[in-house]
This record gives C-alpha cells, structure tokens and sequence, in this order.
C-alpha cells in the first residue's frame, strides 16, 4: 500500500531554513538597491549587474553571521 508524502514525514522539512530564506532574501535586496543605485549613477546596466551581483554575494556569508 503507497502512503502519501505527507503520512510518510519525509517531506514534512522545508526546503530552506527559515534562517536561509531571510539570509537570501536581504541579500537579494541588497543586490537590488546596489545594482539599482549603480545604474542610477550612471553606470551601463551590465555592470550595474555586475555590481549587484558581487555586493549580494559579499552580504551573505556577513549576514549569515549577523542574523541568528
């Protein structure tokens, strides 16, 4: 007899914790208003990407320290 994944418990877990989700998510808002500012400045969008990019992946291992 097949059970369904919620019977089993298997699948009860997240996918992200719920401290990952708010790491991610201030990172990616991070990245946004970075980027936005950039092109804002003046910078040509591939970069202002660029710059989005590198600040969001710079604020994740700083706020995964931070947020507890």
């Amino acid at each position: 007899m097949t059970t369904s994944p919620n019977q089993t418990g298997d699948h009860d877990r997240p996918f992200l914790s719920l401290h990952a989700a708010v790491v991610l998510l201030t990172a990616l808002v991070i990245g946004c208003v970075v980027g936005g500012l950039s092109h804002l400045g003046g910078v040509p969008a591939a970069l202002a990407v660029l710059a989005g990019l590198g600040a969001a992946g710079a604020a994740v291992p700083v706020l995964h320290g931070l947020i507890r």
